[in-house]
C-alpha cells in the first residue's frame, strides 16, 4: 500500500514523470496498491477553484484510478484525524491529514516535500 502526496498526483496527471525520482516512481510502478487521502481531492479542487489546476479534482482522480489504479482511501475521518492530532511539525492542515492518513496503516507516502520526509519515516523520494 503505497500513498501519493498531491504534488505527485499532479505531475502523474499532467504527464510530467520526469519530475519524479527514480525512487518515487519505482514506488508507483511496484505498488500493490495505490491510494490519496481524501485531503489530496480537497486539495486538488482547492487548487482548480484558484485557477492553479485546470481540471477538478474528481477528473483527476477518475482518469488516475484508469490510468494507474489510483483509489480514494476509505479509513474513517475520525481515525485520521485522531492521528493527524500528533502531526505538530507543521501548520498545514493538508500535510497533517495526507501523513496521518498513511501513518494509520504503516504505509509508505511517496511525496517530494522535505519537510514531510523529516518527520514521516515511511515517505520515499
Amino acid at each position: 500500500m503505497t500513498y501519493l502526496d498531491t504534488c505527485v498526483v499532479v505531475w502523474l496527471f499532467g504527464g510530467e514523470t520526469d519530475k519524479l525520482s527514480k525512487t518515487a516512481a519505482a514506488g508507483i510502478r511496484e505498488a500493490e496498491e495505490i491510494l490519496v487521502s481524501p485531503a489530496v481531492v480537497l486539495e486538488l479542487q482547492l487548487l482548480h477553484e484558484i485557477k492553479r489546476a485546470k481540471t477538478t479534482a474528481l477528473k483527476v482522480i477518475e482518469r488516475l484510478s484508469a490510468e494507474i489504479g489510483l483509489a480514494v482511501c476509505r479509513l474513517p475521518f475520525a481515525s485520521v484525524v485522531e492521528h493527524a492530532l500528533d502531526q505538530a511539525w507543521t501548520r498545514d492542515p493538508f500535510d497533517r491529514l495526507i501523513v496521518a492518513q498513511a501513518r494509520v496503516n504503516d504505509a509508505s507516502l511517496i511525496t517530494r516535500d522535505e519537510r514531510i520526509r523529516r518527520h514521516y519515516r515511511r515517505s520515499i523520494w
